[in-house]
């Protein structure tokens, strides 16, 4: 492997007093586009990009604009008019249909069909377009396109993944102010695309680093330098497989310098194709990502308007490392190595570092081929001394000046509402720029935050939790503790240490046991509460099994299998009367005060009082024989009756019962009438179906008056 030179720095980026303007471009809809399965190009690169950028914070020194997609007019600015219908039109459903078309305009295999084909070309191109009218009206001073870079497109044909070539259309934009401009193109492929649109014009100089020999697209010799006027307008350097950092700013920094000297250009375009970063898919070059960082920090010093747009590049992370990269040198802002937390984390592994790195591979560019090559480029440009002149006329208005009146209009809308009744709008915000030494929050807006991707950096760590880096730094590193100690100083030598470090190392020492104790306190307290919460758990177990064992029933109703003492049924007479009062208009009769001795507890019941027999005359017929009307009851004084001995069956002598199933056990009730009890409680059960339909039946009535 030939190297040459000491090894390159990295760009300085940070204490720079050049402070630029940049107008960086974005659309969130290139998640919605995807190639073909298994193709090579993934605009999913673009997001990854967009991601790292917001992670870290370099949106904050750039205005961020989503640029109005290019339209159908603006594309045949450069674009035959039949190539941009089809685009239009062509679809995975309707393909078959324009099958001639297809071959007619290269679109099939490397260009293939996908859905949202038209919309992601117009896209692209807006962005470059919208990028050189800011650059025209002074708007800015660096213009971003990543999604841009498409250099392949030809007028009427797609070709190396490009269907639009944004850049021609971004430099068409520039010449309607910029009397020439400069097209540099440091992508892996000559841009055979940009070179043929301009290839007879001086107002135009493109100057590619490419591969040539075998390689796509097979142009880009040294002796292509322009015909007619554009002769020795066209700079082509080819370059051999395994180029390296050294020899690339070697040749790339003497040809732009001179180029930038003989040509002065009021515009520079500059395409970072990432396909030429080593451990590319496509790609043969060993350039690092501060080799290729180098390009734009030279191309930055000359301090002309600038486009930067995107290009090839087909390992998507390390595409955006080197874009990120490239963005925070622009603004100014030196960003890496290590990564933030981002959507797409996991892409960057397994390393998470702002970095791509050389290869070993054998690099094919000697020292003479270099030279004689760089010899050849310089006396083309020798030819090229006096800067061409362009009269310059009125252009007239554009639709981008006419998008950019309307934005003034609104600017103005803004500044005029002062007070308390000033908006900062989304518009506002994105051209916000944080100034050096500004005092501005991390977050205005988390949820705006996490609607632009932006993620929280870090993690809250739990108590106590240790990393076995910190492990292994603070023993033994001599590097201080977080607690106030240091390594191998804060802790005390067994063969007699310093007076300084076992004072440290007992500071350290204190705090550690004071953290420990509060540790354990609160623990104490978590387990007590704990232990609290299970004692009610278990009281309140055991009370639902103690009501559950003794049956009791606290909804005051009557049910099967509840104890029917006289005790508790005399409550429920005086509290649960009134409320069946009100519903039913009804009311229990309260029973006597004393129960018969001859009951027994299992077989006892309600008695109803004895009633007048003139209110028994006047009432209405009542549905059951233990409810009656809501009248007073009146009630006979109820003698306690000597005990006796068990009844017999004979007739002479009628004796009270003790106990008769389906009745109530009343004293001094003879067994005649107990059957004929027995019998209207029977009736009353088969007609209570039947209670709210109608009166009772007349037997029913008829027996109970008998009683």
């Amino acid at each position: 492997m030939t190297q040459y030179g000491a090894p390159i720095d990295p760009p300085s980026t940070n204490g720079s007093s050049n402070a630029k303007r940049v107008a960086y471009f974005y659309d969130c809809k290139f998640k919605n586009y995807a190639y073909v399965a298994g193709h090579p190009m993934k605009p999913h690169r673009i997001r990854m990009t967009h991601s790292l950028i917001m992670n870290y914070g370099l949106y904050k020194k750039m205005e961020i604009y989503r640029a109005k997609p290019a339209t159908k007019q603006e594309m045949c600015q450069f674009h035959t008019d039949e190539y941009v219908d089809f685009l239009s039109k062509v679809t995975p459903d309707n393909m078959e249909q324009y099958a001639k078309e297809q071959g007619k305009y290269n679109v099939g295999d490397d260009c293939p069909v996908f859905d949202g084909l038209f919309e992601f070309c117009g896209i692209s191109g807006g962005g470059s377009m919208e990028g050189a009218a800011r650059l025209n009206r002074g708007k800015c001073d660096i213009a971003i396109n990543w999604a841009g870079g498409l250099h392949h497109a030809k007028k009427s044909e797609a070709s190396g993944f490009c269907y639009i070539n944004d850049i021609v259309l971004g430099i068409i934009e520039l010449l309607r102010y910029k009397q020439r401009v400069l097209y540099i193109d440091i992508d892996v492929h000559h841009g055979d695309g940009v070179e043929e649109a301009f290839y007879t014009t001086d107002r135009v100089m493109t100057v590619s680093f490419h591969k040539y020999g075998e390689y796509f697209p097979g142009t880009g010799e040294l002796r292509d330098i322009g015909v007619g006027q554009g002769k020795h307008y066209a700079v082509n350097f080819p370059l051999r497989d395994g180029i390296t950092d050294v020899t690339y700013k070697e040749v790339f920094e003497p040809v732009i310098g001179h180029v930038m000297e003989y040509y002065r250009p009021d515009a520079v375009v500059l395409q970072c194709g990432a396909d030429s970063l080593s451990g590319d898919r496509l790609g043969c070059f060993n350039l690092s990502m501060a080799g290729h960082a180098n390009c734009v920090e030279f191309v930055k010093k000359f301090n002309l308007p600038t486009l930067v747009v995107g290009g090839g590049g087909y390992t998507m992370r390390n595409v955006s490392r080197a874009w990120t990269y490239e963005t925070g040198i622009l603004v100014n802002q030196k960003v890496g190595p290590d990564l933030p937390f981002s959507d797409f984390y996991e892409y960057f592994g397994p390393d998470y570092e702002l970095d791509v790195r050389p290869s070993n591979m054998e690099n094919l560019n000697s020292r003479e081929y270099l030279e004689k090559i760089k010899t050849a480029v310089l006396q083309n440009l020798e030819r090229t001394r006096h800067a061409p002149s362009v009269q310059m006329t009125d252009v007239g208005r554009g639709l981008t000046e006419q998008e950019e009146e309307n934005d003034a209009i609104l600017d103005d809308e803004e500044d005029d509402t002062i007070g308390m009744d000033r908006r900062h709008t989304q518009r506002r915000w994105d051209r916000n720029i944080e100034k050096d030494g500004e005092l501005m929050s991390e977050s205005e807006d988390e949820d705006m935050d996490n609607s632009l991707g932006i993620r929280r950096q870090g993690r809250t760590r739990r108590r106590n939790e240790s990393n076995y880096k910190e492990i292994g730094s603070n023993a033994g590193s001599g590097v201080q503790s977080p607690l106030g100690g240091g390594g191998d100083s804060a802790a005390p030598s067994e063969a007699g240490g310093s007076k300084t470090g076992s004072s440290s190392g007992s500071g350290a020492q204190k705090n550690l046991a004071a953290l420990q104790k509060e540790d354990a306190a609160k623990d104490s307290e978590d387990d007590q509460n704990l232990a609290e919460y299970d004692d009610e758990l278990e009281a309140v177990r055991k009370e639902a099994e103690e009501e559950e064992a003794a049956g009791a029933d606290d909804d005051g109703d009557v049910e099967m299998g509840d104890d029917t003492s006289a005790a508790k049924i005399s409550a429920l007479g005086t509290d649960g009367a009134k409320d069946d009062e009100e519903m039913t208009d009804t009311a229990v009769v309260p029973p006597p005060t004393t129960t018969d001795p001859v009951l027994s507890p299992k077989q006892s019941s309600v008695a109803p009082a004895a009633e007048n027999p003139e209110l028994v005359k006047a009432k209405s017929p009542t549905p059951a024989p233990h409810i009656v009307p809501t009248s007073p009851p009146v009630e006979k004084p109820v003698e306690k009756p000597e005990p006796s001995p068990a009844p017999t069956p004979a007739p002479a002598a009628p004796k009270p019962i003790e106990a008769l199933s389906g009745a109530s056990a009343i004293p001094g009730l003879t067994l005649a009438q107990a059957a004929e009890d027995a019998q209207a409680a029977k009736a009353a059960e088969e007609t209570s179906a039947e209670r709210d339909k109608g009166p009772a039946s007349p037997k029913h009535t008829e027996e109970e008056k008998k009683l």
